[in-house]
């Protein structure tokens, strides 16, 4: 079965860098998401913000961008902990748009 997921979004948040106990860094952030999409053949706005989180090589890139910027992000759906109902986007891969 496949969990990934990619979406272009901004960041509009980020905590400080933190570190697992064996040292890996890791960044927690919140994206923001606005586009239009069709569905039953009816335009439909779509706004929402996103919890996510980036672990080991990809914290240090999460935690080089600046609020608004604007990239695609790509990675995998999973509870925010064992005992969380919250979902949270691991980030495994962040792109430029206008590369």
């Amino acid at each position: 079965m496949e969990n990934q997921l990619q979406l272009v979004a901004s960041l509009i948040e980020r905590d400080a860098v933190r570190y697992t106990p064996a040292g890996i860094p890791v960044v927690t952030a919140k994206l923001s998401h606005q586009s239009q999409q069709t569905e039953a053949e009816a335009s439909r706005n779509v706004e929402f913000e996103m919890p996510v989180i980036a672990i080991g090589k990809i914290a240090g890139q999460l935690e080089k961008l600046e609020a608004g910027q604007i990239r695609l992000f790509t990675g995998y759906m999973a509870k925010r902990n064992r005992r969380s109902h919250t979902l949270v986007l691991h980030i495994t891969d962040i792109t430029s748009l206008t590369d």
